[in-house]
């Protein structure tokens, strides 16, 4: 077209070498979402390499179905393949990340949060128009779930070992016995970590999301510990009680329409040395140090679930999203009467941060 800007074939031709590979994994996470279910990677990594026949009789699955499941995954470097015998493998590595649960490096959650965020789309381009938003409870129930698989590896191997023992003189404190506060609990992954680590403390969790709460009842009763933990319907500006010594905020804040009014509840609930242990996604200081693999995760996640919601119960003014800026997070907390506020620690993932009256 005349007067257009000149098209530079290499660069097109690395990006639409770029969008096949998305829409590619787009499919994939789709497909691992259903060899998880399935079970067929557990199968895989139990008894050993498998053609399509062998792996739909192990799973009782449809053979028609697997044949080209396994092919998508070979094709995107899940499986390997061997064409003397037509047997697929799993490698140990991805064993690890998408069997074993107990692993920080299992990923199998990811795969249905991100599907389950997918599925917001239609509401999304809505959302965009009216400049309204989306609840977390009115996601697929598919987010719930693979939220919490997504998240407690990570919990069990940071929390106790790493997060809690940044703070000043939590440890102790939990060790001899306090009252422990966990704002947005979810299904009480990140509680009950806590909780089996810390006997001689005492945990409550609050969720405004109900069924969520019903599920942490449910695992607390499971786990034994319902003597030391209770789950409770509230949000994060309105929780009863006071006199707690630890207030935790597990990848929430960003999530809520209020922020301020919920970091203004907890200075106000705190005993007078107590602490707010605040956990974040990482995020970059400037625009430009977003632009990675973590940062392009989260600033998606952002737009199909965490900001939606600040917005549903909020507005763009009080929106934080998973790239708020250490600055963002600290102005929160400054205005609502905290005097001190740090990064105590990181991962590749997350931020952690101290707050103090």
């Amino acid at each position: 077209m005349a007067g257009s800007t000149a098209i530079d074939s290499a660069r097109l031709e690395a990006f639409l070498g770029q969008a096949l590979a998305d829409v590619g994994g787009l499919l994939t996470a789709a497909l691992v979402v259903i060899g998880d279910k399935l079970g067929l990677y557990r199968a895989l990594a139990t008894a050993g390499p498998a053609t399509s026949q062998e792996l739909a009789a192990r799973t009782g699955t449809t053979e028609r179905y697997v044949r080209e499941w396994l092919v998508n995954q070979a094709a995107s470097g899940y499986l390997t393949y061997d064409a003397a015998s037509g047997r697929y493998s799993l490698p140990p590595e991805q064993t690890v990340a998408l069997t074993d649960s107990a692993s920080p490096f299992f990923v199998a959650g990811a795969y249905q949060v991100a599907l389950a965020m997918a599925r917001a789309t239609p509401r999304l381009v809505e959302a965009f128009r009216r400049g309204d938003g989306m609840t977390w409870g009115e996601h697929d129930p598919e987010l719930f779930e693979g939220t919490e698989r997504f998240f407690r590896p990570g919990y069990a191997a940071q929390l106790t070992t790493s997060w809690l023992p940044a703070l000043e003189g939590m440890v102790p404190k939990l060790e001899r016995g306090a009252v422990v506060v966990d704002v947005g609990c979810g299904h009480g992954a990140s509680t009950l970590i806590m909780a089996r680590a810390y006997p001689r403390s005492r945990f409550i969790g609050f969720d405004a999301h109900a069924p969520s709460i019903e599920r942490a009842r449910a695992a607390a009763a499971e786990a034994g510990l319902e003597d030391r933990v209770r789950f409770e319907v509230a949000t994060a500006q309105t929780f009863p009680g006071d006199r707690y010594d630890l207030i935790a905020f597990f990848d929430c804040l960003h999530d809520m329409g209020d922020p301020r009014g919920a970091a203004r509840h907890a200075y106000e609930t705190l005993t007078p040395d107590g602490a707010v242990l605040l956990v974040e996604p990482m995020a970059g200081q400037t625009v430009e140090d977003n632009f990675n693999p973590v940062g392009r995760i989260y600033a998606g996640a952002s737009v199909l679930c965490c900001t939606a919601n600040a917005m549903a119960t909020g507005s763009p003014a009080t929106a934080l999203g998973t790239l708020a800026t250490d600055e963002a997070l600290r102005d929160v907390f400054t205005a609502a009467g905290f005097t001190r506020f740090r990064r105590a620690c990181e991962t590749p993932f997350n931020r952690i941060f101290e707050a103090r009256k």
